[in-house]
Formats: structure tokens, sequence, C-alpha cells
């Protein structure tokens, strides 16, 4: 899963909020069958063009995420009219409802963010030694690359 924002405010405290989602760990469940395993990853922070981030983490965190970046919401708001064309070039959903009940003890102060939307990831069969025939989300995967590159070029092309 896939959390795309803008964060602004004092560049310290932002940079400071980068390193604790970086500092983020998640568990991210594999299958095989009725089998079940369960792996820590680290979440990740993608810098996109023009000031974007993006925020990898496991789909079953995805009310957490949420709701901890609800707390400190954009104070001026933006028209949502102006977000269509970069949530359109990201290849972005809608924020879907979610649960208000847990929050990350990320340090917020100082740093407000625009909430731009999310993007899934499908499942995929992992072929590492390690974990060889078991099945779970792609949080980076090389055709949801090759569709963000060729839309944002169709999208540029039609502004040209």
């Amino acid at each position: 899963m896939h959390f795309a924002f803008i964060p602004y405010g004092k560049k310290k405290e932002v940079e400071l909020l980068i390193s604790d989602m970086e500092a983020q760990k998640h568990i991210l469940k594999m299958w095989k069958g009725k089998e079940v395993k369960k792996i820590w990853i680290q979440g990740q922070v993608r810098v996109l063009p023009f000031g974007i981030y993006e925020y990898v983490f496991p789909r079953e965190d995805l009310d957490l995420v949420l709701n901890t970046f609800s707390a400190n919401e954009n104070r001026y708001p933006i028209p949502k009219i102006a977000l269509v064309p970069i949530k359109k070039f990201l290849n972005l959903k809608s924020i879907p409802e979610f649960k208000k009940d847990k929050c990350m003890l990320w340090i917020r102060e100082h740093v407000n963010v625009i909430s731009l939307g999310i993007r899934e990831d499908y499942n995929i069969i992992d072929d590492l030694e390690e974990y060889r025939g078991w099945e779970h989300e792609a949080l980076w995967n090389l055709k949801q690359n090759i569709k963000f590159v060729y839309g944002s070029l169709t999208l540029i092309k039609g502004y040209l």
C-alpha cells in the first residue's frame, strides 16, 4: 500500500517526521496455502516529483497510517479540483474511510500534510530462496512503475 502526501512546515521537523516514518516497523503477512507467516519489514519513504512523498507499508496497517496523518491534516485547504491532475499523474485513489482508534507515535509538531491518496499493490508469489513459494503483497513492483511512467508521459503529452 502506498500513501502519497505533501508535507510542509519547519524543515527540521519535516525531516524528523520522515526519519520516524523510515524507522517504523510493520508486519507483512505471507501465506502458502493455509499456512501463514509474518515477517517484520521497515516502512519506506519514496520521494516523488514536486515535493510529494509516498509512504510504503503493508495494507493491514492502512487504518493506522491514515489515522496518524489525519491528526495534522492540511490547515490551509486546497480546492480538491487543484489536486485532480496530481492524483491522475500519480495514479492515486481517493482516501477511504478508516478506523480512528490507533495512531503511530511519530513526532508531527510544526508539520502539516496535504493528503493526496493511496495506491494499492497486488499480491505476488516470492521467488527468493528463504520465501520461495510464499504469496504476499508486492510493496514495490515493476508492472506498477511501468504503468506510472507510461501514464505520466501520456498525461504530459496531453498538456503540451
